[in-house]
């Protein structure tokens, strides 16, 4: 910018060719993989060995460019058949993210495996969504720091955390102490702030991430982050409006996730 402070703009992908894609419009490197991709539409979970060649190859797409990786997000509007979940009344507030972790650590620890073994692993970051408390971050990272020394991996690999939840907005002071990074996804952070679903048709003209509710959250998550040396991101959709940018950088975001198409203008 005109101070002489820089910001990277990254791109969010869901595959190798969305990488490839993100790198042609100007991205610099991946602020979002969503790793869904690999797990929806099919009758069964992906190997070790399938996670593992698909996050190689988008690695290798970003050209020694980061990528930040969010372990699997589903429930809520994307169950997995193969994934036993009890219905869910209101599966928006219901077992969906971390909480999905939780109850099957076998497919996290399998999951940070199969990151770990990216090489180099040192342009990798990690982070888990919809975390609410700081339990929930120091429950992932004992499991991250057992399966790193199992696999003899002494990189610094940064472990940080999706801000999506009010409640992690009310406890970023302590959650920033130990998150390696903050990423705001706004898409969800906006549907729970205002109490809409966003899958709601009839009220998808109000749903504003720009509302002022909105936007103190994300300034309270950035002035945590600042407080504590914990960057922080926003990779949600707000990320890819133009008019946001500005706003955004001047409520102390530290970088941006947009979608390839948008990052060309975010950069000029």
């Amino acid at each position: 910018m005109a101070d002489g402070t820089r910001l990277p703009v990254y791109a969010n992908v869901g595959s190798v060719a969305d990488a490839a894609r993100g790198l042609a419009f100007g991205a610099e490197g991946s602020g979002l993989l969503r790793t869904e991709f690999l797990f929806l539409d099919r009758p069964t979970a992906p190997t070790e060995a399938e996670q593992q060649a698909e996050y190689q190859a988008i690695a290798d797409a970003l050209r020694g460019k980061p990528l930040t990786i969010r372990t699997l997000d589903i429930g809520g509007d994307k169950p997995l058949p193969y994934l036993k979940q009890a219905a869910e009344e209101n599966p928006i507030l219901g077992v969906r993210g971390i909480r999905v972790s939780r109850r099957r650590p076998d497919l996290l620890r399998q999951q940070f495996r199969a990151i770990l073994k990216v090489t180099p692993v040192s342009v990798v970051r990690i982070m888990m969504p919809m975390i609410a408390d700081i339990g929930e971050l120091r429950w992932a990272k004992a499991i991250f720091e057992e399966e790193k020394a199992a696999l003899g991996v002494t990189a610094d690999v940064p472990l940080g955390i999706m801000i999506e939840v009010p409640a992690a907005v009310a406890m970023a002071d302590k959650l920033a102490k130990e998150a390696d990074f903050f990423s705001i996804g706004t898409n969800d952070l906006t549907q729970y702030v205002l109490a809409m679903d966003r899958g709601n048709t009839e009220l998808a003209p109000e749903i504003d991430s720009l509302h002022p509710a909105v936007l103190k959250t994300i300034a309270d998550a950035a002035a945590a982050g600042a407080r504590h040396a914990c960057p922080v991101g926003v990779c949600g959709g707000l990320a890819s409006e133009l008019p946001a940018a500005p706003i955004l950088i001047g409520l102390g975001v530290t970088s941006l996730s947009a979608t390839r198409s948008g990052i060309p203008d975010l950069k000029a």
